[in-house]
């Protein structure tokens, strides 16, 4: 089936009220390539700002998995859905690395971005000596049974591929790697979700950039990027936008 591409720039913990004036050009770029949805996940200080700035959609970078309670410093997906926001990425390797998230933490917080309307972005990938060891599928898929909410449908759920040892280091596996492994997550999806998985878009990650946008987007099963880097400014970023439309 038809997927529409999606590309997302996760801007991590990058940004200030000044540098939202990147927005109008990516705003513009999106407008211009119709056929491409385009996200922009700011830090949670920027969010409303971000949203009344257009129509450009806006994500978060993570939430809580309750939707009110005694969480000193963490914030709801319902208040992130008030701010402004369309969407949420939930379980990216740096949060399950550093704040030790595990794969049943990352389907609660998918679950409550679902609840509230919004869409969820569930990140999966492998270390580099999991890829070594021969077991990056099988990680892979391990976090997909644990972290996807049973009974998820395409609308409301996207997945990102994101090797750990790619993201920030200008590395990136080779386009059959990649093939590979979408091809391996799509098989799964479709023995977690059924005949939603064949609409759900998979995303690669990992230090994409202009240079090499164009061939990552041809790999079949990738349905658009999630950008680190190279969404902090138009100039990186509408490249990338412009490539997704091009396939």
């Amino acid at each position: 089936m038809t997927r529409r591409k999606l590309v997302a720039g996760n801007w991590k913990m990058h940004g200030s009220l000044a540098q939202l004036a990147e927005l109008d050009a990516i705003a513009a770029a999106a407008r211009a390539n119709p056929a491409v949805d385009v996200a922009i996940c700011p830090p949670f200080t920027l969010i409303g700002a971000a949203a009344a700035r257009g129509d450009l959609a806006i994500g978060a970078q993570d939430c809580h998995q309750n939707l009110k309670g005694a969480h000193t410093g963490c914030v709801s997906a319902e208040m992130l859905k008030e701010s402004g926001a369309r969407l949420v990425i939930v379980g990216h390797s740096e949060r399950r690395t550093d704040q030790r998230e595990t794969n049943e933490e990352v389907c609660a917080k998918a679950r409550a971005v679902i609840a509230v309307g919004l869409i969820a972005i569930v990140c999966v990938g492998e270390t580099e000596a999991e890829r070594d060891a021969g077991q990056a599928v099988a990680v892979v898929e391990a976090q997909l049974q644990g972290s996807i909410p049973a009974g998820a449908r395409a609308a409301e759920l996207v997945v990102a591929y994101e090797p750990v040892w790619a993201i920030g280091t200008g590395r990136t596996p080779t386009a059959a790697d990649v093939a590979a492994m979408h091809a391996a997550i799509r098989a799964k999806l479709g023995g977690l979700l059924g005949a939603e998985a064949d609409g759900v878009r998979i995303l690669y990650g990992g230090s994409v950039k202009p240079s090499n946008a164009a061939e990552l987007m041809a790999v079949a099963n990738v349905d658009g990027a999630l950008v680190g880097g190279a969404s902090l400014t138009a100039a990186d970023f509408v490249p990338i936008i412009e490539a997704a439309a091009s396939v």
